[in-house]
């Protein structure tokens, strides 16, 4: 179990995270999302033990991080912009990471060849999204405890982004091995993430399963036959409404049968409950702290 305690860090005068704490189990995927500049990278830095924080503890199972080798060389962390020798080959990186970490050479050849990647060209030569190739590649290879994935699927084509997600899911339940992933394409995270938490102002403002999270969280479209005032919704936990005429389309947190119950005592000519998906349930989040649209 990873465990991020009371942590703080600050690089240079500028605070980046405050007092933050997260708990991620074992075997999971967990999505890491925010606004740029919200600290995600910085976050998992921290993870990584690349960072040391200026205050609290990370943990896994117990042991910190920090210049932990015995730890560090069960993680793998694949950043946005992942450094390589300018003259390397994709084979001289192997034999780099071969040295840090346990290697499986049949899952290397395996997707070397899926990727249609040579790995005597040097790196420098590729575009971005093959060079992403490559740092998944050797990501697959080592199968770490711990995998942390930086803008994960920026530059993929959809053949890799779905050929990446398959391959993750057979490692999590081949291995059991816990993937954190930050990105902004929040539907590629629905798709493998079964935990997130949202990042904004310097800490942690909403974390939980995506399922339940989602669940919690309704579109719902309503049309009376009378003009009504929008204080009649006062008594629900609404995020966001928009009134055209007399057709409202709210957005409501809780429990679905209390809010169509409350809801049905208005007794609206049209109620329509629409699915909600986790890119919705990032921007209504921030939407009710002040950002818009």
């Amino acid at each position: 179990m990873l465990k991020i305690e009371n942590i703080n860090k600050n690089l240079g005068n500028k605070i980046v995270l405050d007092n933050l704490s997260l708990t991620i189990n074992d075997g999971s995927v967990f999505g890491l999302v925010g606004i740029n500049g919200a600290g995600k990278s910085t976050l998992l830095r921290c993870i990584a033990g690349i960072y040391e924080c200026d205050n609290g503890s990370i943990t896994i199972d117990d042991n910190h991080v920090y210049e932990n080798e015995l730890i560090k060389k069960d993680i793998f962390f694949v950043s946005d912009d992942p450094y390589y020798p300018i003259n390397a080959t994709i084979i001289d990186l192997k034999n780099f990471y071969k040295s840090f970490y346990k290697f499986d050479e049949e899952i290397y050849a395996k997707y070397l060849e899926i990727f249609k990647l040579n790995e005597n060209v040097t790196i420098h030569t590729f575009s971005k999204g093959m060079k992403r190739q490559v740092f998944i590649l050797m990501a697959l290879a080592i199968s770490p405890k711990l995998l942390i994935l930086d803008e994960a699927f920026d530059g993929l084509d959809p053949f890799v982004r779905l050929t990446f997600k398959k391959s993750l899911i057979e490692l999590i339940e081949n291995k059991n091995i816990t993937v954190i992933i930050s990105s902004h394409n929040l539907r590629e995270l629905e798709d493998i993430c079964d935990g997130f938490a949202i990042l904004e102002n310097h800490q942690i403002c909403t974390s939980g399963d995506i399922i339940e999270s989602k669940d919690n969280i309704h579109k719902i479209q309503l049309a009376f036959s009378d003009e009504i005032e929008q204080s009649v919704f006062d008594g629900l936990d609404i995020l966001s409404i928009k009134q055209t005429s007399r057709v409202y389309s709210i957005v409501v947190k809780g429990d679905i049968e209390h809010v169509t119950n409350y809801l049905n005592e208005l007794k609206p000519i049209l109620l329509e409950v629409l699915s909600v998906s986790f890119e919705e349930l990032f921007l209504f989040e921030m939407q009710a702290r002040g950002y818009s649209e």
